[in-house]
């Protein structure tokens, strides 16, 4: 853990994000007094659980190549004709 005063940590702010991204803890002190710790990030989040995840609607294709609706709509008619 690197341990600097304001002032310093302001002149060197590019070395200690350097510092930071390698895993190191900066904490920073004012008038002698720790005021704030300067830690790496965490990692990325988890996935979204299975039921946040988008759907793929799922398309299927019959043998005689007409789609679902296809086939409701000629139902349809035949109810109507027959």
């Amino acid at each position: 853990m690197q341990i600097l005063p304001l002032s310093e940590f302001r002149a060197n702010v590019s070395a200690m994000l350097d510092l930071v991204a390698q895993g190191e803890t900066v904490r920073i002190l004012r008038h002698g007094k720790p005021v704030a710790d300067l830690v790496p990030a965490r990692p990325e989040a988890a996935p979204l659980p299975h039921w946040k995840q988008r759907i793929t609607p799922r398309r299927v294709v019959r043998p005689d190549g007409k789609t679902i609706a296809q086939r409701i709509i000629d139902e349809r008619e035949q109810a109507r004709c027959g």
